[in-house]
């Protein structure tokens, strides 16, 4: 499998690129190019030399001459920067050099890209964000995650569609339970956009278990919550914002008391899992869910971990061959917004 990974993505790219890249080419024999300024590759690699053995690493490096920055705009930066390491992972895929690409750059750059490139699966209105969330008892996938701050009800629908399916064949989860995100459980609660949506997922058969408010994605009652990317944006941000907050507060508290400092080596196994449950990095990132091809967008405070894992996570998309499946069951579902 050949995974394209825009090296130049992301606020500590290319050191967390391009450790990442080795560290996924070092677990498992897929293809990576790395996509971006060879130059600052290259010196990136050379500083790993004397760790790994680079030359039996299936890595190869395509050269580009530009970079679409974190603060640019996503749609300007994609049709003035052909030559940019995004456009051109995004062109590998579309002209069936790569099974996927991966980028941890400036999410909204990334869909223009893929939009561009690989165009919308045949009867996707719009495509989606997604991404995990941590929640009590494993984790659930939140959808939109920012690609689509106005959205309509039909939108709805498919990202509750495609982000079902991806949960069904990703995690290995049948019939997952799909919430919509509202202010209240009751059918009648939220705004004009949600009580529409509810209806309309009403017709379908997912496992639609009705609205879930805030409190309720955390506490793990549905494993695929459904919103608009401005609501999706906001729990994602207050999420990573609280997560890191309790981390900060539990070690801030046990330096305040001794006894409990000193009982930090019989805790620390305890706390190290509770941090790899709300750790990012674990899942690295998620597909665009509706476009042609599969295009894996990550943190973009992402280390060379998260970079890895978002690698393998493109990989598995691949595996399941999510896009066919996505396209079958949107032409399968489409009739209920007819």
């Amino acid at each position: 499998m050949i995974i394209a990974l825009d090296a130049m993505g992301g606020d500590f790219a290319p050191v967390s690129t391009v450790e990442g890249a080795i560290l996924a080419a070092k677990q498992a024999n897929h293809k990576i190019l790395l996509v971006g300024q060879e130059q600052s590759i290259l010196d990136e690699m050379r500083k790993h030399s004397k760790k790994y053995n680079l030359k039996s690493l299936n890595i190869e490096i395509i050269n580009a001459d530009e970079v679409i920055a974190m603060d640019e705009h996503p749609v300007k930066a994609v049709r003035q920067k052909r030559n940019s390491s995004l456009s051109i992972c995004a062109n590998l895929v579309a002209s069936g050099k790569a099974d996927a690409f991966v980028s941890m750059g400036n999410s909204g750059a990334v869909m223009a890209a893929a939009l561009f490139y690989l165009k919308r699966i045949e009867g996707v209105l719009r495509p989606a964000i997604s991404t995990f969330f941590p929640t009590m008892e494993g984790n659930c996938i939140l959808a939109d995650m920012g690609a689509n701050v106005d959205c309509k009800p039909e939108y709805l629908l498919q990202f509750a569609i495609m982000a079902s399916l991806f949960y069904e064949k990703i995690v290995g989860i049948k019939r997952p339970r799909v919430g919509l995100v509202s202010v209240g459980e009751e059918p009648t609660k939220g705004n004009a956009l949600s009580v529409a949506t509810f209806e309309l997922l009403k017709k379908t058969d997912l496992n639609f278990i009705g609205n879930v408010e805030g409190r309720d994605i955390p506490r793990s009652k549905a494993d695929v919550v459904i919103c608009d990317g401005f609501v999706g944006n906001v729990i994602l941000k207050f999420g990573e914002g609280l997560s890191e907050m309790i981390l900060k507060l539990i070690k801030k508290a046990l330096k305040k008391h001794p006894f409990a400092w000193a009982s930090l080596p019989f805790l620390w196994l305890a706390i190290k899992d509770l941090r790899k449950s709300v750790d990012y990095t674990e899942i690295g990132g998620a597909p665009l869910l509706g476009v042609n091809g599969i295009s894996i967008v990550g943190h973009g405070s992402s280390n060379a971990k998260a970079v890895k894992n978002a690698i393998f996570a493109g990989v598995r998309a691949v595996e399941q061959n999510l896009v066919y499946e996505i396209k079958e069951a949107i032409a399968k579902y489409n009739k209920v917004i007819e």
